[in-house]
């Protein structure tokens, strides 16, 4: 996908836009989630573009949301319905109520709009819900899970689908620059709004964002970083692969509903990557609502179970709203978490 002459951002060609869109899912109607930024109206324009084209198009519908944290929002809101019916689009507003939480108010903001999305999404019978997440944005998830200690694993950056919320979530535009979906919007007429907290320092990924252009002095610019994400989901879906096989070979019969068990005795033997990924899915499977651990909690985790099977010691250990137990003979059970036992009331 070519710049246009002189270094400046091109608007996506028809030709990018076919092969951008063409492999959706076009069964059932998709919910397209525009903020009125500029990323966002590039993905509405291109879009509508894509419908103008001609070929098997999905209905398409609309929805900004609003979080109740600006005034301005109700307003940006407005005009993203307005030009979505310029574009030939239903749009739907969505908003936030309730109490707001004082501390990690993005992160809440952003769990609060794709339970939003996912909602409208089934009312309206869509099939999935398509977000305009592009090259800068996989840079700075990229950037804010390594600050965060991840592991390479968590340098794998933003899959293009996932589901949230039971819901499909499709980003279609992982590979294209910002300023190539802002050019778009204005081929297409469309003027974004200002956002004054995408560059509000006191957010962590606001702080990243404006480190990127000194890292790309360095070489490592958006690209680098989102090549970086496209191996680092390479290689988990080869360990998870091998954590399914540990897993088949070593998981035994269990007679408690919920409860997993393991002969960990042929766990020694393999890597440790491969212990620590089996561990990560079954915690996933017993506690799928527990809360997600650093990864230094997880490797302490399996280490211990090894440490404990190698030494044909006992281990009982929490995490993520899972017990963990190692028995004498080596075998490995993880089971949910036993509720929290109030302390005994005294009168």
């Amino acid at each position: 996908m070519p710049a246009a002459e002189g270094g400046a951002a091109a608007p996506l060609a028809d030709g990018d836009i076919r092969d951008l869109l063409s492999s959706l899912p076009t069964e059932a109607p998709l919910l397209l989630a525009v903020s009125g930024g500029p990323d966002s109206y590039g993905m509405m324009a291109a879009f509508a573009r894509w419908r103008d084209l001609g070929g098997v198009v999905p209905p398409l519908s609309v929805a900004p949301v609003d979080h109740g944290l600006r005034p301005a929002a109700v307003t940006e809101c407005a005009g993203v319905v307005t030009a979505a019916a310029g574009l030939g689009f239903v749009a739907t507003c969505l908003r936030w109520e309730g109490d707001k939480p004082a501390s990690g108010l993005q992160e809440a903001a952003r769990e609060a709009r794709y339970s939003l999305l996912a909602a409208h999404a089934r009312e309206i019978g869509a099939g999935a819900i398509v977000v305009a997440h592009h090259l800068e944005d996989q840079a700075e998830t990229v950037l804010m899970r390594l600050a965060r200690g991840s592991g390479p694993l968590g340098l794998k950056g933003m899959a293009a689908a996932t589901v949230r919320d039971g819901m499909p979530i499709l980003r279609p535009f992982l590979w294209v620059p910002k300023a190539r979906l802002a050019a778009t919007a204005r081929a297409a007429g469309l003027v974004p709004f200002d956002d004054p907290s995408n560059r509000d320092p006191g957010f962590t990924r606001v702080r990243l964002r404006q480190k990127l252009p000194a890292l790309a002095e360095e070489g490592l610019d958006a690209e680098r970083l989102s090549i970086l994400a496209g191996r680092m989901r390479m290689i988990e879906e080869a360990l998870a692969r091998h954590a399914a096989d540990l897993d088949a070979a070593s998981r035994q019969r269990s007679v408690v509903p919920g409860t997993v068990v393991f002969d960990g005795a042929g766990w020694l033997d393999r890597p440790f990557v491969d212990v620590q990924q089996l561990l990560a899915a079954v915690l996933r499977e017993v506690a799928p609502d527990g809360a997600r651990e650093r990864l230094e909690a997880l490797e302490a985790l399996t280490g211990a179970v090894l440490m404990a099977i190698a030494e044909g010691g006992p281990l009982r250990q929490t995490l993520q709203g899972a017990l963990v137990t190692v028995t004498a003979a080596g075998r490995v059970i993880v089971a949910r978490e036993p509720p929290r036992q109030s302390a005994r009331r005294t009168d």
